[in-house]
């Protein structure tokens, strides 16, 4: 019996008087209980208690060391109580990570509406579009938009991250519209990354991955650069419905080769495997699947 679970027993002995009772309060035997007894005597070196054959007793080591117990023991319930009380309500402070485009599109409005349903919790919130380890970062929850590996965190998807082919009217008019797969070779692509060396797309043909060759003129691992070049017609790009959604209603930019969509991703929340996940992320996610999930907001075009 460790230490802990030795005190409880001591201060029902002390409180009942008897080994008997203590045990038949805490469903031990006798022997179980005077065992405990003896043990915490053995560590302390002192008698904790005086037995007769009719009664128990605290010596006067013993009653200090009851009083001390019963502080403890108080402490410790006290403390896994405030312990517990964390994964039922929603207070501290929550860090959050997210793309650079998608959060700034989108996550203040839910972030706001969010803290206005719990005005006791502070939110540290940090965009950007490298990739995060929310384990080594110290992140309660991080947002990626990927097709998922394997990881050691546990993922929920929050919605569909649908991409599309698009290039504006003016580009199209310019140097025509593609109608197969290897026209995409001969126009100018801008292309999400870190390499223009990185010269092919991955689209999708009867429901199949197809790896396309294309003339990458610029790279860049931000989507709103490539929007911005392919809103003044510097050529053909792919990015997410949920950045270019208001450009595709208004005309500003056009869906290219639509029977061959690019793979989708997803936007998935991740977070520490750990047993008990904590309020505030909980109740933060299932906010952000009640906001995005569904139809999504930005594919209404």
């Amino acid at each position: 019996m460790d230490k802990l679970d030795a005190m409880k027993v001591f201060t029902k002995v002390v409180a009942s008087g008897s080994f008997a009772e203590a045990g038949r309060q805490m469903g031990l035997t006798r022997s179980t209980v005077s065992k405990a007894v003896i043990e915490l005597e053995q560590i302390l070196s002192s008698r904790l208690l005086d037995r007769t054959t009719r009664k128990v007793s605290a010596t006067e080591a013993g009653l200090a060391y009851y009083e001390r117990c019963l502080d403890i023991l108080a402490d410790v319930e006290e403390t896994e109580a405030q312990v517990a009380r964390l994964h039922d309500e929603p207070r501290g402070t929550l860090k959050l990570n997210a793309p650079m485009s998608f959060g700034a599109l989108y996550m203040g409005p839910t972030i706001a509406s969010f803290m206005a349903k719990y005005p006791d919790l502070k939110v540290e919130l940090s965009l950007n579009d490298r990739f995060v380890d929310p384990l080594e970062e110290g992140f309660d929850i991080t947002l990626r938009i990927a097709v998922l590996e394997d990881s050691s965190l546990i993922a929920r998807k929050i919605a569909p991250a649908r991409r599309v082919l698009t290039a504006s009217p003016d580009y199209l008019d310019r140097h025509g519209m593609p109608t197969k797969l290897d026209d995409l070779e001969h126009h100018r692509c801008l292309n999400y990354g870190h390499s223009t060396v990185l010269q092919r797309w991955e689209l999708t043909r009867d429901g199949k991955t197809v790896v396309v060759p294309i003339n990458s003129v610029l790279c860049a691992n931000n989507g709103d650069v490539l929007r911005e070049a392919a809103l003044n017609g510097q050529g053909i790009t792919k990015l997410p419905t949920f950045l270019i959604g208001s450009d595709l209603k208004a005309g500003r930019l056009q869906v290219v080769l639509p029977e061959f969509p690019p793979t989708e991703l997803g936007i998935y929340a991740l977070y520490a495997p750990n047993r008990y996940l904590a309020a505030k992320s909980r109740l933060l996610i299932d906010h952000l699947v009640a906001a995005f999930s569904g139809s999504a907001p930005w594919d209404g075009a």
